[in-house]
């Protein structure tokens, strides 16, 4: 039998769900209490596999688009938000809707029709294709440009008033070096009031910075489509540690373990703390010795509930 050299497990702290992600799985979860199922919501409600999948078997359908989902049936827009298109739509289904967005997404499209509204072309940080940028281009979609690097600034031609706007789940450090690029082609260019990126996100990623540079290995647990995660996973691997995003304690290889001694683990906003768990013990199942915890934060933000589902539970 092969003998495991001493091994211990560095959790990063804070890890798993954010607020705005509590929130959003407690809404389907009280309006599968009330009114039973089927209970539509328009994309992933968080970007998290084993979150959908839980919903979906108390009831939860999850639809890519309204034009899914019987007239006057009950809808939940994603943690993500939607388009002012998406809102007009569900009031055109007669749908009865319920709105999971993140306040902290939310308090960008409202940045975002504020800009729009005094004149400014809008300059969004942002990834391509991600639910959330999507939602937010649709807030002025004829003043709003995607940008995603430097060199994309570079190219930018823009004639008047320049702002600019981020996606809430960005790498910190890479999104204040494109903004920096901005400041230097547009130096009159205005920025939110407050940062766009959330503090869950900023948090998970010093968290996961500090805990790669004392570690051999990094994992994050967290589906691949979800935003946060993924930069996590980058933040780390720039910091010379290899790092790899697992949904679960089963896509575990062995052989990333080969002479290492010490692994840090966190998880991505959108991934139950249970998954945590799981990965400890399989980790300890495979030689582990010890675990510790390393922590740069204590998050106590709670986002209040929308008045249809406070009632219940």
């Amino acid at each position: 039998m092969t003998e495991h050299p001493p091994r211990s497990v560095l959790l990063a702290s804070p890890r798993s769900f954010c607020a705005g992600v509590e929130r959003a799985i407690e809404i389907v979860e009280r309006l599968l209490d009330q009114r039973g199922g089927p209970i539509y919501v328009r994309k992933q409600i968080v970007h998290n596999v084993h979150v959908v999948r839980a919903l979906e078997a108390r009831g939860a359908v999850f639809v890519e688009e309204l034009s899914e989902v019987p007239f006057g049936a009950t809808a939940v827009f994603s943690a993500h938000g939607v388009s002012p298109a998406v809102r007009a739509e569900a009031r055109a289904r007669s749908l009865d809707v319920l709105d999971a967005t993140c306040p902290l997404v939310t308090k960008v499209h409202a940045e975002a029709r504020r800009f729009a509204e005094r004149g400014d072309t809008i300059v969004l940080i942002g990834h391509a294709g991600h639910e959330e940028v999507e939602g937010t281009l649709g807030e002025a979609p004829g003043q709003m440009v995607l940008v995603e690097t430097v060199a994309d600034v570079e190219s930018l031609e823009i004639t008047g008033p320049v702002s600019y706007l981020t996606q809430t789940t960005l790498a910190v450090d890479e999104t204040a070096e494109v903004v920096a690029a901005l400041e230097r082609k547009f130096p009159q260019v205005r920025g939110p009031g407050s940062d766009d990126i959330c503090y869950a996100t900023t948090n998970r990623q010093v968290a996961i910075r500090e805990v790669a540079a004392r570690s051999d290995l990094v994992l994050v647990v967290g589906s691949k489509n979800s935003s946060n995660s993924v930069r996590m996973v980058e933040l780390a691997a720039r910091g010379g540690t290899p790092a790899h995003l697992i949904d679960d304690a089963s896509e575990i290889d062995p052989a990333w373990l080969d002479g290492v001694t010490s692994v840090g683990l966190s998880a991505g906003a959108s991934a139950p703390p249970e998954l945590v768990d799981e990965v400890v013990a399989a980790l300890e199942a495979l030689g582990t010795v010890s675990v510790s915890t390393h922590t740069t934060a204590t998050e106590t933000i709670a986002f209040t509930l929308p008045p249809a589902v406070r009632s219940a539970g």
